[in-house]
């Protein structure tokens, strides 16, 4: 392809005109599932150059290369027939593949990534230019390949400003971070149980990469990874990521996380690194909350989200994982035995206090690094806060935030010192003791000057859903308590 920059401006262009695609959420979905048959062709390209006999799990007249390549001889697909096609035998065709246990996790993927895929086009000629656009790329050249996985990138990046998908992208540079500082090491191997499109998987990739020196280190590096996105959409761009980042055999599930009991987990279910960003504002059932045990069991995602880390974390193993404020100054029983069990239990050597806007235009919800291990119990845990750099008042889609950013943290991580500015805390150690004195509050080196910041209608919205949410499960949580101490059945009330 000669111009790569203009991928995604040729593909919305054509889109506008196309009655079926209402938004950016619709047009990306509709940009996934070809682009994923389209790097999965390519893949089966290298298999079958690889591998003796290989068979694919796609019927010949489904692989992309049989129905999407225009050879202009004027007999490629269009109009009608292409849209007859892709609706009614396509899409039919990918969701009901025979899948087994024995079916490799390789093929078995097509099937998943198109269980709830949609076309939502209705123009079947602009179907077939959205297809030629995309069968333009060139994946079996390395530069051109290389190129394209940066492109791809940027289409993750629109999920911010999506709606309610850029819940699923995590900014690129908190991901390289984290990497960087867990240091990956040949023969590792790397979990997240809510990945959706893959970012902490892929910066894990990219620092493990440099350390890639024998076929050996290679097959390792190969089987590094490991998902669970409970979400379609985000699994299928999640597989398409891993894909085009070399790995043929993507170890990621179209499953939810918390829907397993956590005291069933055996050391065969952990890992040497988790790093995650677990969802949070939500408000789990019952029916989820009984999968952990009784002092555990929070109504807050992300709150059982930490569970999971603890109980699927293996001993030595280390973690950097995504909280919101709530999780550091909450003192509800749950948050309090969730924190009491991470400083007892685990070695939390560090929080970094991260400046708000930096999940902008998708929330300002402000958020902090955990950063743990399975050593032995906390001895004292260090908080830094990363100011906001110099010359920004917020972080924005135009001005978002960058690795350089975490400059002053990696500067001082490996030398600790306290640091105090204006009588105000910046960087300080406090001991375990210290901690479970203040009922296990670590709301500790937070923002003393902070500028009332004045947000969009849509934000403030948001905003105030996700902290009614948080309230909602804390509500929801005392009352449950309350009618179990009482004896008080209150589902069988009157129906109106």
């Amino acid at each position: 392809m000669s111009n790569l920059s203009g991928f995604v401006k040729r593909i919305r262009d054509i889109m506008r005109n196309d009655a079926g695609i209402n938004g950016d959420a619709q047009r990306i979905e509709q940009i996934a599932w070809m682009l994923f048959l389209k790097v999965y062709d390519s893949k089966e390209d290298d298999w079958e150059f690889d591998e003796e006999g290989y068979q694919s799990i796609i019927p010949e007249n489904c692989r992309w290369r049989n129905w999407a390549v225009d050879d202009r001889s004027g007999n490629a697909m269009t109009g009608d027939t292409l849209l007859n096609f892709v609706n009614n035998i396509l899409f039919p065709t990918l969701k009901n593949l025979e899948v087994t246990q024995a079916t490799p996790i390789k093929k078995a993927i097509v099937k998943t990534t198109f269980e709830d895929a949609n076309n939502y086009m209705k123009d079947g000629v602009l179907l077939r230019q959205i297809v030629n656009v995309i069968d333009e790329l060139d994946l079996g050249d390395y530069e051109e390949s290389h190129a394209f996985g940066e492109i791809y990138e940027s289409i993750l990046r629109e999920l911010q400003s999506a709606g309610s998908s850029g819940e699923f992208y995590t900014p690129r540079a908190v991901t390289d971070f984290m990497a960087k500082m867990i240091n990956p090491e040949i023969g590792e191997k790397v979990a997240d149980f809510a990945c959706g499109t893959g970012g902490f998987l892929t910066s894990w990739l990219k620092v493990l990469s440099t350390k890639v020196k024998t076929t050996e280190d290679q097959a390792a590096y190969d089987s590094s990874i490991y998902g669970i996105e409970k979400k379609q959409f985000p699994y299928m761009l999640c597989v398409t990521n891993m894909l085009l980042h070399g790995i043929d055999i993507p170890q990621i599930y179209h499953d939810n996380s918390l829907l397993r009991d956590v005291l069933d987990y055996t050391e065969d279910d952990q890992f040497d690194v988790i790093l995650m960003n677990p969802p949070y504002g939500g408000s789990e059932k019952t029916e989820v909350k009984n999968h952990f045990p009784a002092d555990l069991a929070s109504s807050e995602t992300a709150d059982l989200f930490m569970s999971v880390i603890m109980y699927r974390l293996k001993e030595n193993g280390r973690a950097a994982v995504i909280l919101p404020d709530g999780f550091l100054f909450g003192t509800d029983n749950a948050k309090m035995a969730i924190k009491k069990k991470l400083l007892s239990e685990f070695n939390l050597h560090t929080v970094i206090r991260m400046p708000h806007s930096v999940f902008a235009p998708y929330t300002s919800i402000t958020t902090n690094i955990l950063f743990f291990d399975r050593t032995g119990p906390t001895e004292g845990t260090w908080f830094y806060r990363l100011d906001m750099p110099e010359g920004y008042k917020n972080f924005s889609k135009t001005k978002p935030m960058e690795l350089k950013h975490f400059e002053p943290v990696v500067a001082w991580w490996n030398d600790r010192q306290p640091i105090c500015i204006d009588e105000f805390d910046k960087a300080k150690c406090y001991t375990a003791e210290e901690i479970a004195a203040r009922n296990y509050n670590i709301d500790l080196c937070g923002y003393p000057h902070e500028e009332e910041e004045i947000l969009p209608p849509d934000e403030l919205i948001r905003q105030y859903q996700t902290k009614r949410a948080s309230l909602n499960a804390d509500i929801d949580r005392i009352l449950e308590q309350i009618t179990a101490i009482l004896g008080i059945d209150l589902t069988g009330g009157n129906d109106e």
